[in-house]
């Protein structure tokens, strides 16, 4: 039982309307009592204003409040300023969960380079970093030594966005990406726009494309980090607001703004400018949330200038869309709609529409690689495809839609050694660096090994006559299928269950294979329910699968009932509409489920706790993501982190230790004992 004393009539009421309570008079206010399970069960529906109230009161209720970040200018290698005001605000206002720095990070002459090397060294004492510090200011006195180094070590090797490790707490977003953190979205454009092909300190049109294939994936972008403001950020914007001398073409670009405009973030934080601007909320073209643009001052800047500025957004992936979709009355249109507009004149005067509207989707050149199939440009891999397993502009796209690559990359292949060729960290890697038919065309061995079992055992990942099967994660074998637990999964006890024949979707097998499903699958949902969970069941067939498996993800029985919302909700977004069906049993739905689907399109459903079922047939040019079923899993979860498998990755021997566990626990309800 928790008691909270609420002195404030206001708050006193939010808790009461939103607590099962009994209330206990006092002569100085009311205690509220209510149970643990209703706390967290209710904690997410109080208004952000009273997330400071509760962490104060159960410190424990600051894992359930929004992440709270730092935002700091230009360093200029001024760290013993810029970390005793970090302190600072970290006692008065913090804790703070990470600092992000735009602009230059680096000193910017000899002179401070003592005090900078002090916390790269570890110098002891004063000279530690008090919390995670990411940067993209990577030029100035003394970068390229100290990012050189940093490249070098087997740490930072390979395909990393999340930073490479300076050293304690001090993280380089190189080139650009994205990733998570605390909930967030985050994307980075590290470095300025030059022509000169500078190692460190620039980014290039790779990095671009990059971010500009990223754009199109599903979701919203918390935070966009760039050095330089975009053009014409202040276009539509109150003129008393705008900073006294403020020019728009000097540490201002171009590339910028065409990428905001696309990514669409809710928060663009810049530098180099050496003032701080925060501009009123922007509405965006053809999205409902709206985007706010902070430029901040350099660390220790003369004028006083605002160099640090602290925000504590909700994650957008936990949002609802009444909240997402919520407009300042101060809102102006897009400030970008006119640059666009001008730089689009410009392009089509500079190169072909082909080019212009292809070069963002592709970004290495793989010829020296191996052979691809299709019709696209030889040499060059749709990046769009490659990452996402779709490209919206389908057959028209001049580059390869490498179906293998694509499944390679979702089976844990390196991404490094599949799309350059090799991976610089080696045996440090924690991904597979080989290819399962490397010299050969993929489109004709796939042709070939349909009518050859022996060829394609050896190199499917689920045949348990394959040599690449991960045989110490499976937990029971029947005699159609087995149940093994997912690399990288994304719950405790999260569960595959797959067919023992080489089949791409579980739809087309036998009605006698079916009723072993049936009763894999009823276990399952047994195992979860005497431990206070519900199954959730979804399986992904694409036309290109090989071979199939049904995904059984445990979720609290409390948040079982919020799944055919958030389901919906994200159809909405992708712009798709689920069939659904109630069924009184899992056999009676997959009977349905069989008449449901076509083998000319790709087709997912999810088996929803209550016997409903939800399924949406895929047209050819759709953009469906691949992983929707774990990612609507991981939101509802609030785990948004975990929706890529990579990030869950765990040792072999952890776990072999984890399928023994749950084979003990399961062995009383497992069919095939």
């Amino acid at each position: 039982m928790l008691i909270f004393y609420c002195p404030k009539h206001d708050l006193k009421k939010t808790f009461l309307a939103l607590f099962k309570r009994f209330e206990i008079k006092s002569g100085r206010g009311s205690f509220l009592l209510f149970s643990f399970s209703t706390v967290y069960d209710s904690i997410r529906l109080l208004a952000t204003q009273f997330a400071s109230h509760l962490v104060q009161l159960f410190p424990l209720f600051s894992i359930m409040s929004p992440p709270r970040i730092l935002l700091c200018g230009d360093v200029l290698g001024r760290l013993n300023q810029l970390f005793k005001r970090v302190q600072s605000v970290n006692k008065s206002a913090g804790p703070f969960d990470a600092l992000f720095c735009v602009g230059q990070f680096f000193p910017d002459s000899a002179e401070q380079l003592e005090e900078f090397m002090g916390y790269i060294e570890g110098g002891g004492g004063h000279s530690q970093i008090p919390l995670p510090t990411y940067f993209i200011g990577d030029y100035g006195v003394a970068a390229p030594k100290v990012l050189s180094t940093a490249s070098r070590n087997s740490a930072n090797l390979g395909f990393k966005m999340d930073g490479f490790k300076i050293c304690d707490n001090l993280f380089w977003l190189r080139g650009s990406g994205k990733f998570t953190l605390h909930g967030l979205s985050v994307v980075y454009l590290s470095g300025r726009q030059s022509s000169n092909g500078q190692q460190f300190g620039t980014y290039s049109q790779d990095d671009v494309d990059a971010l500009r294939a990223l754009a199109e994936e599903p979701g919203v972008v918390d935070l966009f980090l760039t050095n330089e403001w975009p053009s014409g950020v202040t276009n539509r914007a109150s003129v008393s607001d705008i900073p006294a001398g403020f020019l728009d073409s000097t540490g201002s670009d171009s590339s910028v703004s065409e990428l905001v405009a696309e990514i669409k973030p809710r928060y663009h934080i810049a530098g180099t400018k050496g003032v701080f601007y925060a501009r009123e909320p922007y509405s965006n073209v053809d999205a409902v949330h709206v985007t706010r643009f902070f430029g901040l001052a350099m660390v220790g800047n003369k004028d006083k200038q605002k160099f640090i500025h602290a925000i504590s957004p909700t994650p957008a992936s936990t949002m609802s869309a009444a909240e997402i979709s919520m407009k300042p009355p101060n809102t102006t249109l897009s400030p970008y709609t006119l640059v666009v507009e001008q730089t689009a004149l410009k392009e089509v005067t500079k190169r072909s529409t082909d080019s212009v509207s292809d070069s963002q989707y592709w970004r290495y050149d793989v010829s020296q690689k191996r052979h691809k199939s299709g019709a696209g440009e030889g040499n060059k891999l749709c990046f769009k495809f490659i990452y996402s397993g779709s490209c919206p502009r389908g057959e028209k796209c001049n580059f390869q839609h490498d179906s293998d690559a694509r499944e390679q990359y979702s089976g844990g292949v390196c991404i490094d050694f599949l799309i350059k060729g090799k991976c610089e960290r080696g045996p440090d890697c924690n991904f597979k660096h080989d290819l399962q038919n490397e010299g050969e065309s993929h489109s004709r061995t796939r042709r070939r090994s349909e009518n050859d079992s022996g060829n394609r055992s050896k190199v499917c990942w689920f045949c348990l006559s394959s040599p690449n099967v991960e045989s110490h994660l499976i937990i029971s074998v029947g005699e159609f299928y087995y149940c093994a637990l997912p690399k990288g999964p994304l719950v405790q006890d999260h569960v595959l269950v797959i067919p023992i024949e080489h089949a791409p979707s579980t739809l087309t097998l036998s009605q006698q294979s079916n009723s072993e499903l049936v009763k894999f699958q009823n276990s399952l949902k047994l195992y979860y329910k005497n431990r206070g969970k519900e199954a959730v069941l979804f399986e992904w067939i694409s036309k290109r699968s090989s071979h199939a498996n049904i995904q059984v993800v445990p979720v609290p029985s409390s948040r079982a009932a919020a799944v055919r919302d958030i389901c919906n909700m994200a159809a909405e977004k992708l712009g798709f509409k689920f069939v659904a069906m109630k069924f009184n049993n899992s056999s009676d739905g997959r009977e349905w489920l069989r008449k449901q689907f076509d083998r000319n399109y790709s087709f997912f459903y999810v088996e929803l706790t209550e016997g409903t079922i939800l399924s949406h047939s895929v047209e050819e040019n759709e953009n469906f993501p691949a992983q929707f079923g774990r990612e609507v899993l991981a939101g509802l979860l609030n785990m948004p982190e975990r929706a890529d498998w990579r990030n869950c990755a765990l040792g072999k021997d952890e776990e072999t230790k984890m399928a023994e566990e749950f084979k003990k626990q399961f062995e009383e309800l497992d069919p095939n004992q």
